[in-house]
Order: structure tokens, then sequence, then C-alpha cells
């Protein structure tokens, strides 16, 4: 059990952006809280306590925020990282998927080797608002034939309701607004 003055904490590092990327969106950035090391530790060692050792194969974090809390979590939790990126970064032949966001569409890419039949996949990312990248992540892995075990985040905006988008796996999140 996470004790509340933990998340509060964490919760203070965090600096509000109105208006970005577009008006009417109060942004949550996290740059605030990486760039203390102590609220940075935390925060993984917080979303860690989360999931058991060896439990996961693949930690597959969408870009970008989601390779920041991704990669130490997958080192921490003894899993490999995958990287979930936007259309033309993957150098290797990659599978993609399009989504729609709160303020437009976008496309999502991951290497077409990346995860194999029957790894358990924990997905990654800084925020979960709609739940379109989540969403669109857990169709690129499910087609390569991975286990989708959970979805992590750091925030969850819980007025958008980004859960019901998912269905019934597994979502954590540290911080809810």
């Amino acid at each position: 059990m996470l004790a509340n003055n933990e998340i509060l904490e964490l919760k203070e590092k965090i600096r509000n952006v109105p208006d970005f990327p577009v008006k009417g969106i109060l942004f949550r950035d996290i740059t605030t809280l990486l760039k203390d090391s102590e609220a940075f530790s935390k925060t993984i060692e917080l979303l860690s306590r989360h999931y058991e050792k060896g439990s996961i194969d693949i930690v597959a974090g969408i870009e970008a925020r989601g390779y920041i809390l991704g990669a130490p979590l997958a080192a921490r939790l003894g899993a490999g990282f995958v990287p979930v990126r936007k259309p033309g970064k993957l150098p290797s032949e990659a599978i993609s998927e399009t989504y729609t966001l709160e303020y437009g569409t976008n496309t999502l890419e991951v290497h077409a080797d990346a995860v194999q039949k029957g790894e358990k996949v924990l997905i990654v990312d800084d925020l979960i608002a709609t739940g379109g990248s989540a969403l669109a992540a857990k169709k690129l892995i499910e087609r390569l034939g991975g286990r989708i075990t959970g979805f992590c985040f750091l925030i969850e905006l819980t007025d958008l309701n980004g859960k019901k988008s998912l269905g019934n796996t597994e979502i954590y999140s540290l911080i809810q607004y």
C-alpha cells in the first residue's frame, strides 16, 4: 500500500501548463519531476512495487515519455524494453496503428520482431487521457502475438475515462487528476 504523502510529494513536482499543446488543454508536465533525482527514483520505485519481478517479459514504452519511465522500470523488473515509436523512426521492418487523441490523430509503430508470441507485455506511458495511444500500443503488441498483462501510467486524467477504451486489462496509475 502506498502512503498518501509519497504520492502528494510526487504530485507537487508536476507542473501544470495551460493551453498546451492547444487552447483548452491543461498539460501535466513531468519534466519538473524527472529533473529531481529523488522524485524520479521514487517514481520508478513506486511503479515497480506494483509488479512482481519476473512476471513481465517485455515493457513497451510509448514515445517519448513512456521511454523515460519504461526503460528503468523494465530494468528493475528484469524485463526487456521495446520502444513504441512515432512513424518513420524505427530502422527495421515495422507495423503501425493510427489512433485518435483528445486533440487530433497520430500513428504509432513497433518493430515487427519486437515481441514474440506469448510474451507477457506491460505497456507504460507517462499519462492516460482518452486511452488512444495506449489502445494503439495494445493493438500493435497483440498483432505480434504478445499478451498484455497490464498498463502502467504515472498520471491518470480520470475525467477523460481512458480506462474504458482499454477493456478489462489491469490499469495502474500512481497519480490521478
